[in-house]
């Protein structure tokens, strides 16, 4: 079982000498990774925090003061990027973090966030399909070309290239039918967010029940957070149904809860599952 942490780059733990400090101490104490949220513009009314870094400046910050430690999505919102500068974002990140990258990626859900970025509710799973098959086909092909309803490009070319190849682990978020299709058909791994261990294991029986991946979701990642910190035994009972990682957040944002739950995971946890 791997265990990551949530949430570094929001509330008090985004000023950057504490975000430098905590992703040090999450390394140091033997995490397997630090995963980060999107979003871009929220509601006015919203009860999301008032301080939230761009995910992915907030995990190129990172890179540069880790070494080891992964670096996740968890998750983009998709619809809302455009796919050819994402994709060499991306890549850049996981160039300079030596290999360190996974892809979290989502459709969205808030239609004022989705309708600031250009972006139609009603559009949003059509394009998270296309930008991802565009993404793919500039990480992975020789001489990329691409036609789509949104996006199209041929004659370019990206370099560098991600570390990781053919790319970065690609995970999908969501536990509506159309999510867990996607992450079946089309990804490397799976993130189920706020599920108990008994919600887990009825998403994971769902996810079985599509068709198009072999040997029992055998070869997707299956991520988890869940909605409290578990103790070793629920952790492990976890482990049983097949999670592959559980991605670890504090009750409240503030740093001083962020640096308890990296000391007690790190001396109660780690390396114990």
């Amino acid at each position: 079982m791997k265990l990551a942490l949530y949430g570094l780059h929001r509330g008090g733990c985004a000023e950057p000498g504490t975000l430098a400090r905590l992703g040090i101490l999450a390394e140091d104490m033997g995490f397997e990774g630090l995963w980060v949220g999107d979003h871009v513009a929220l509601p006015p009314d919203s009860s999301q925090e008032p301080v939230r870094l761009e995910a992915v400046v907030a995990l190129t910050y990172l890179a540069a003061v880790t070494t080891r430690i992964g670096l996740g999505l968890g998750v983009v919102v998709l619809p809302q990027r455009q796919p050819v500068l994402l994709a060499k974002q991306l890549s850049s990140l996981d160039f300079l973090s030596g290999g360190r990258l996974t892809v979290g990626v989502g459709t969205g859900w808030i239609e004022p966030e989705l309708n600031a970025m250009g972006v139609a509710l009603s559009e949003r799973a059509a394009r998270a399909d296309e930008y991802l098959s565009a993404m793919r086909a500039l990480w992975d092909e020789p001489a990329p070309e691409f036609t789509g309803e949104f996006v199209s490009f041929a004659g370019v070319s990206q370099r560098p290239r991600p570390v990781q190849r053919p790319h970065p682990p690609i995970v999908v978020g969501g536990h509506v039918p159309a999510a867990m299709r996607r992450a079946v058909r089309h990804g490397n791994g799976w993130y189920g967010w706020e599920l108990d261990v008994s919600a887990a294991e009825e998403a994971l029986g769902r996810l079985r029940a599509i068709p198009g991946r072999p040997a029992e979701l055998g070869d997707l990642e299956i991520t988890i957070t869940p909605p409290g910190l578990p103790d070793v035994d629920t952790a492990r009972r976890y482990a049983d149904l097949g999670v592959h990682r559980l991605v670890l957040q504090p009750d409240t944002l503030d740093a001083a809860a962020m640096a308890k739950l990296i000391a007690t995971v790190g001396e109660k946890l780690v390396g114990q599952i």
